[in-house]
């Protein structure tokens, strides 16, 4: 994959990212909120998982984050979308609503692979800009490369890059709502 593809992919990122807020902003109630908490927020200096505890930057994996309407503050931040998907089927059990759900898409970041104590990782992206609608792209699963927790689902927003991500690696590509179901 050549770098200037890459930078279109950002770039196309940039443009869905300010639609979805765009978008957020015209679902009511106080419009500066409202935008300001429906952006992806960096999650490269120093930000801790809410489920362990780790430090996302420090761990190999998708970055992801969690909004809900109901709340003020800064979005739920993970280093594992296991543990992003396990938080989210609690919560809307509970009956909150979702405003946004943000997470690394491979498909517009320049990933690595890397062997570490005989596994395969790939490399974590915790830049605001590598963020897309975690709800918008097909997932890799199952696949012999991890994430910060273990076993992880790989995000896409190229359904051709994630199938053939999931042909050399292994796994399978299922989307967003299909993701509680493989827990």
């Amino acid at each position: 994959m050549s770098c200037p593809r890459r930078r279109v992919l950002v770039g196309a990122g940039t443009i869905a990212t300010a639609a979805t807020i765009g978008l957020a902003g015209c679902l009511g109630g106080d419009d500066t909120a409202t935008e300001e908490s429906a952006e992806p927020i960096a999650l490269d200096d120093g930000a801790t998982c809410d489920a362990c505890g780790m430090v996302i930057a420090d761990h190999a994996g998708p970055a992801r984050q969690l909004l809900y309407a109901d709340e003020d503050e800064g979005p739920a931040t993970f280093d594992s979308l296991r543990e992003l998907v396990a938080v989210h089927e609690e919560r809307e059990v509970r009956g909150d609503e979702l405003r946004a759900a943000f997470a690394t898409d491979y498909s517009s970041v320049d990933y690595r692979l890397e062997e570490r104590e005989g596994t395969q990782r790939i490399s974590t992206h915790a830049g605001a800009s590598a963020f897309a609608d975690a709800t918008e792209p097909v997932y890799v699963v199952d696949s012999a490369v991890e994430g910060a927790m273990g076993e992880e689902f790989l995000p896409f927003s190229d359904r051709g890059e994630a199938s053939a991500f999931a042909d050399e690696h292994g796994g399978e590509v299922s989307a967003w709502e299909e993701l509680g179901a493989i827990e």
